[in-house]
């Protein structure tokens, strides 16, 4: 019960108890020390208590958030991140890669997890996620995409840890069955029940989850109280959903996606593509050589080429027995070159 004066006012001021974290010891009355788990109150305006009733912890989620051998420090951040971002979630050592998954079913029982997010790593590349309701499923096998840390990101969003978010669907979820499975699966592993002892009674932050390009991606996001505006706060990944399992950890096969692409067939298709532009580069390279190597051809005469083509006039050859004269001229030319040249010198040296 929760401890009110004589005069009906309660003073807003609690204490986180010592001894056990699910309780508040009210301060207004030290006397009688009454000890509460979650109390909603409605007062007025005059601080007079309407009425008060205690709150009961009774969703007993929890999910059991782990790891195989392999995982690189992105993978190990945004583990990080999902367990301060739910309150109800545990954590265990990491897997050995030669233990099949039915071992998860034995762990979560002996963690007591009804939930598990189990992050599987291959060839230190691609990176696996499971969401599973232990032990009798479903659970669902998706490819991670596109993973960002809460550290790598650095968004001006913040919110209170341990609070309870909003959970936000694209409305896709609901117009297909498998889509509304998952809907369902995420809806019971991703939100804090009421009244968890390690949770606080705010909500502050919305997780939304929306298909696009046939995948499904994950963003967290603040709600700020004075415009109820939205601002990212972290991680964000991209989910594609591979196959959804009647089982936990296997089992049946409810549903396989047909447009997914394992990511060695994508890195495939991709060296084959390097690779036939590679040949097709040889190939213009061979084709240059061969054609410099080519002898080239010589054509034959054409007949036409002389029909233009008309012989000189033929003179008749004069043969000179006698010397040709010297000519005067030549002579005349140098007399008055020595002549010229006098009158210059004459001309400098003022004599004339």
């Amino acid at each position: 019960m929760l401890c009110v004066g004589s005069v009906g006012v309660l003073t807003m001021t609690w204490w986180w108890c010592d001894l056990c974290y699910s309780h508040y010891i009210c301060c207004c009355c030290a006397e009688c020390r009454a000890a509460v788990t979650r109390v909603e109150i409605d007062v007025f305006f005059n601080f007079h208590v309407l009425f008060v009733f205690q709150g009961k912890w009774k969703n007993k989620e929890r999910v059991l958030v782990f790891s195989s051998r392999g995982i690189n420090f992105r993978t190990r951040h945004l583990m990080q991140d999902l367990k301060t971002m739910m309150p109800h979630s545990k954590a265990d050592t990491k897997m050995d890669r030669k233990d099949k998954l039915f071992v998860v079913n034995e762990v979560c029982e002996i963690k007591n997890c009804n939930k598990c997010i189990f992050f599987e790593a291959k060839k230190n590349m691609d990176l696996y996620m499971w969401v599973s309701n232990v032990p009798h499923g479903p659970s669902a096998k998706f490819l991670v995409q596109n993973v960002h840390t809460l550290a790598e990101l650095k968004m001006t969003g913040n919110c209170l840890k341990g609070s309870r978010p909003l959970l936000s669907f694209d409305p896709k979820f609901d117009k297909e069955p498998h889509y509304a499975l998952l809907k369902e699966l995420f809806t019971q592993t991703f939100s804090t029940p009421q009244y968890h002892p390690k949770s606080q009674p705010f909500v502050d932050h919305v997780l939304t989850f929306t298909i696009a390009d046939k995948r499904i991606w994950f963003r967290n996001y603040q709600i700020i109280e004075e415009d109820a505006s939205l601002v990212e706060i972290g991680p964000r990944f991209v989910l594609n959903l591979i196959k959804i399992f009647q089982g936990s950890f296997g089992g049946p096969t409810l549903y396989e996606n047909p447009h997914f692409q394992s990511p060695n067939m994508c890195r495939r298709l991709m060296r084959m593509e390097k690779a036939a532009r590679q040949k097709e580069r040889q190939m213009v390279k061979e084709i240059r050589l061969e054609k410099r190597k080519e002898v080239k051809e010589v054509l034959t005469e054409d007949v036409t080429d002389d029909v233009f083509v008309t012989p000189a006039e033929e003179k008749p050859k004069e043969v000179e027995h006698e010397a040709p004269r010297p000519s005067k001229s030549k002579k005349k030319k140098k007399l008055k070159l020595t002549e010229l040249k006098k009158r210059t010198l004459l001309k400098r040296k003022g004599l004339r």
